[in-house]
């Protein structure tokens, strides 16, 4: 896939389990690109390595991984309660899952001369009511510039976006943006180029993706 055409390569969408996919994959059923669907609870190992099997087994060349899963425990008040179950949950789903995705699928992105990797973080800042959250997108980020170094001579990118504060399960009802407000530039960092930007951070609110461009790329 060139990074600046959108192609009809299949598209693997996962979920906690397969019925979850099904509003996704009801989206994307006129879309004219062939859709698989994988299934797993991130918070375990063994599940995860499960996903991880069964997208190798559909014999799919993995060019762009978008990992965007993440979980959020309570809100406390009383900032000091948050347990060690609260924090445990967090990073297995927000940090350690996402280790184990780009060590499945970055090697062979390198061997085949091409990757996107996008890992989805957050501009939450002094909320420690949130502390796992939060502690959880550092380590994220910390995460990506780690593996951008490693990456800076191949030509795959690793980046991170920043979906913005979006009013879904997650976000809440009262949310600055609907989910539709991060396109186009939630696409940014799969769209750049080889020697394009690496560990850097994107805003899908703020980046300036030339709209003109994003309609050519849809066509």
């Amino acid at each position: 896939m060139s990074p600046t055409t959108l192609s009809c390569d299949p598209v693997i969408v996962h979920g906690r389990t397969k019925e979850s996919c099904a509003k996704t994959l009801g989206h994307l059923s006129n879309s004219g690109v062939k859709v698989y669907c994988v299934s797993g609870e991130l918070s375990d190992e063994k599940q995860v390595n499960e996903v991880i099997k069964q997208v190798r087994d559909l014999k799919i060349q993995v060019d762009i991984l978008y990992n965007n899963a993440a979980v959020m425990t309570p809100y406390h008040k009383d900032y000091w309660e948050h347990n060690w179950d609260e924090w445990m949950l967090t990073m297995k789903v927000n940090v350690f899952a996402m280790y184990s995705l780009c060590g499945a699928f970055i090697p062979a992105m390198i061997d085949n001369g091409f990757g996107r990797v996008i890992n989805v973080t957050s501009g939450i800042m002094n909320e420690p009511e949130l502390a796992p959250y939060g502690a959880s997108k550092w380590a994220v980020n910390k995460l990506t510039d780690d593996l951008a170094f490693k990456l800076k001579n191949t030509n795959v990118r690793i980046n991170t976006l920043d979906p913005g504060w979006l009013r879904t399960d997650l976000g809440g009802p009262n949310a600055d943006h609907a989910v539709e407000d991060t396109l186009p530039g939630a696409l940014a960092p799969a769209l750049v180029e080889n020697d394009g930007p690496n560990g850097q951070f994107f805003s899908s609110i703020d980046h300036n993706l030339d709209v003109e461009l994003f309609k050519k790329l849809l066509v």
